[in-house]
């Protein structure tokens, strides 16, 4: 007689003394049929469908949403000056699933990056939703402030994208930087938010005359601002970081 475990391993029961080498190929056969022995990884950058490759057992999805786009700044005078909110970061969430609970295929949602705010008082575009089927869903990090002439001043930076849902381990994409005007000079720490799968985004360095800000890092990057000192014409901001969904199938 025989039995088996809760996860189908087959072995004899004490009563059952005969040809136990049969059940030992048993066990063996089942033991083998568990044990992951190459993976199969898809990196969607444009949204499309996932479908479970053969001997698929175990999938581990990454999900990350799109960055925001920095704000863009107005004209200047001889002594005022202005700087670009920044971008904040996208939303990243990681699932881990059996072959049967993620089923045959998961439409794959990726985001697009936030638009760059518009020369001139214009707020950057959020960053877009990432998703895996129902499964998870991230949101994109908020667009950066419209930027504001001014002798002293201070522009807030964006929030990073949360409240998606789903998955075992989710993290809130890094907030955009505030930014300053003192004195008619533009402080530039406008920096772009990070995400799980990009880094921060620096300000340039320049300060005295126009400068735009730098577009978000891939993947899920908020964009940093641009300035403008004084006596300048208006300028645009920078567009945020698309968002990526990973997918990586253990196979048997």
């Amino acid at each position: 007689m025989t039995d088996q475990t809760s996860k189908g391993i087959t072995y004899p029961e004490s009563t059952d003394h005969t040809r136990l080498w049969e059940h030992f190929q048993q066990m063996a056969s089942d033991v083998n049929g568990l044990l992951v022995s190459g993976t199969d990884v898809q990196v969607f950058t444009a949204s499309g469908t996932w479908t479970r490759p053969a001997g698929c057992k175990f999938v581990d999805v990454w999900v990350q949403a799109g960055g925001g786009g920095s704000g863009g700044v107005p004209a200047t005078a001889s002594t005022t000056a202005a700087c670009g909110g920044a971008g904040a970061g996208g939303e990243f969430a990681r699932g881990f699933y059996s072959a049967s609970a993620v089923g045959a295929s998961q439409s794959v949602t990726v985001a697009a990056g936030g638009t760059a705010g518009a020369a001139g008082a214009n707020a950057g575009g959020d960053g877009g939703s990432s998703a895996f089927g129902a499964l998870i869903t991230c949101n994109g990090g908020g667009g950066g402030t419209a930027g504001s002439a001014a002798v002293t001043g201070s522009i807030g930076g964006a929030n990073g994208g949360q409240g998606g849902t789903g998955g075992s381990f989710r993290l809130t994409g890094g907030d955009g930087s505030n930014a300053q005007v003192i004195s008619g000079v533009p402080l530039k720490y406008n920096n772009g938010g990070n995400s799980f799968l990009a880094a921060t985004r620096r300000a340039t360095g320049t300060a005295a005359a126009a400068a735009s800000g730098f577009d978000g890092y891939l993947y899920g990057g908020g964009a940093s601002g641009p300035s403008n000192g004084n006596s300048q014409s208006a300028g645009a901001g920078n567009k945020g970081g698309a968002g990526a969904v990973i997918v990586i199938s253990y196979i048997a």
